[in-house]
């Protein structure tokens, strides 16, 4: 899906979704663990920009496709961004040691599927407010043709 936008336009959208994912990411850290760490915000809006583009070049393909590259996506970011935190500057911000099929205590199987999960319903949730962003811009144009 190649749109024209203007420069402008794709900074300030690519700003509002890298602070979504940094929030969002945040919030689930609270949530599920009861607190976060400033290097998951970073982490958590590169993840979702990094898969706000994959999406808007690969709009054509199935949804379980799609939910299963931003489980690629986050599983990477996660594998890497926990080399530098945890590994290298010891920081201490997770450790999937104790999980069954984890690799270097980074990631593992268990997380990689929520992240599947999580990504399933950021795509269905997207949709549904695609479709009503349209229907309303429809209903917009055809008011101003009255």
């Amino acid at each position: 899906m190649t749109t024209s936008l203007r420069p402008a336009d794709t900074i300030s959208m690519s700003i509002i979704v890298f602070f979504a994912g940094a929030a969002g990411y945040s919030i689930i850290e609270y949530m599920f663990r009861g607190y976060t760490h400033w290097s998951m915000a970073l982490t958590g809006g590169a993840c979702l920009l990094t898969f706000y583009y994959y999406l808007k070049e690969n709009d054509r393909a199935p949804t379980l496709v799609k939910a299963a590259a931003g489980a690629c996506i986050f599983t990477v970011f996660e594998f890497f961004v926990g080399i530098i935190v945890n590994m290298w500057f010891k920081w201490h911000v997770w450790d999937y040691s104790d999980q069954p099929g984890n690799i270097m205590g980074q990631v593992c199987p268990l997380f990689s599927l929520a992240w599947f999960a999580l990504s399933l319903v950021m795509l269905l949730v997207a949709g549904s407010l695609h479709r009503v962003r349209l229907r309303f811009a429809h209903e917009n144009n055809v008011e101003k043709r009255k």
